[in-house]
């Protein structure tokens, strides 16, 4: 459990970071209803399950442009 103290002041902005990333394309999708390439359902699974790259990745090639 040592060890694992000296990396927190690295992994708490990392969690947050992914957090944050993760509930704003989560909110993003839900008000806007409309996805470039996939359903909401699946856009909705992906935000979730792959944590950072989900977001990331619902942000650059997901959206649909307003």
């Amino acid at each position: 459990m040592d060890a694992l103290r000296q990396y927190f002041p690295f992994l708490i902005p990392v969690a947050v970071l992914e957090v944050g990333l993760m509930v704003g394309a989560l909110v993003h999708l839900l008000r806007r209803m409309k996805t470039r390439n996939l359903n909401v359902g699946a856009w909705a699974v992906i935000i979730v399950v792959f944590e950072i790259i989900g977001p990331v990745l619902y942000f650059l090639i997901g959206r649909e442009e307003d």
